[in-house]
């Protein structure tokens, strides 16, 4: 199937989710944790993750599935190609009835994604991307902004970072937490965030589709030392900086003797 007639298959399945979720969040849901670190999970998660697994394994049959939801088998590891998925990437935002949370997919190929699909079904904002063909927010082509300077940059990430940056330059202009890291992330591309942290630890399912939307909107997202991204690899990524060629360049100048303050 070519990748245009993919990428419209996949926004369908979006809008689909996106509304599985918002019927699930307008009534009473069983919520939980798991894991050591006591990550929340609702029961939206688990019927966003069956939804989407039905409906893109008959998009893409023979690629792998990888979601956070989802026991990963080794099958899906050694595939070419294989949907990464966050059926609710901010789950504490959907619990506590926040907007920022976020469905996001990526098809990923030979370790670097093909297509991706993020939805904020609560502000109706559907970005989209295909490989080489850029980046779309409802339509509408996007791009990340440009400024090769921190001076008077709009930075979101962890507290820890922007306090850092702001003793390093004062101008900057922190804004407030963004609980989907996607969605954040994608900010960058959408151009409404010049700069997006990510500390260490996150999964691939929460960057997969972020990275391409960065990607074809002309940004740049890689780890500190400038190295960019493989996916269904099987680790935890290390600490990710977003922004335009210019300005990214110009933020890992400025902390590249700092890399111990920002680990």
């Amino acid at each position: 199937m070519p990748a245009s007639d993919l990428l419209s298959g996949l926004e369908a399945v979006m809008h689909e989710a996106g509304e599985l979720a918002r019927v699930t969040a307008a009534r009473p849901f069983k919520r939980w944790t798991k894991g050591a670190e006591q990550s929340p999970v609702s029961e939206a998660d688990i019927a966003v993750n069956d939804l989407l697994r039905e409906r893109l394994t008959r998009l893409v049959p023979e690629a792998g599935w990888i979601s956070e939801e989802t026991e990963t088998d080794q099958a899906a590891r050694m595939a070419r190609m294989a949907w990464i998925v966050d059926p609710i990437d901010g789950t504490r935002a959907f619990i506590a009835g926040r907007p920022d949370w976020t469905i996001s997919v990526a098809l990923v190929e030979d370790g670097r994604p093909r297509l991706a699909a993020l939805f904020a079904p609560v502000t109706e904002q559907m970005f989209l991307a295909e490989r080489g063909a850029g980046a779309t927010l409802n339509g509408a082509a996007m791009c990340a902004s440009h400024g090769d300077t921190l001076t008077g940059a709009t930075i979101a990430g962890p507290k820890r970072y922007l306090d850092r940056l702001e003793r390093l330059d004062p101008s900057i202009l922190p804004q407030p937490k963004v609980h989907s890291l996607a969605l954040r992330l994608t900010r960058v591309g959408a151009g409404t965030l010049d700069v997006a942290f990510s500390s260490g630890g996150s999964q691939d399912w929460d960057l997969a589709a972020a990275d391409l939307l960065v990607h074809e909107a002309g940004g740049l997202l890689t780890d500190f030392a400038g190295r960019p991204l493989l996916f269904n690899g099987g680790g935890a990524h290390s600490a990710l900086v977003a922004a335009g060629p210019a300005r990214h360049g110009a933020l890992l100048e400025l902390v590249r003797d700092r890399m111990p303050e920002f680990a």
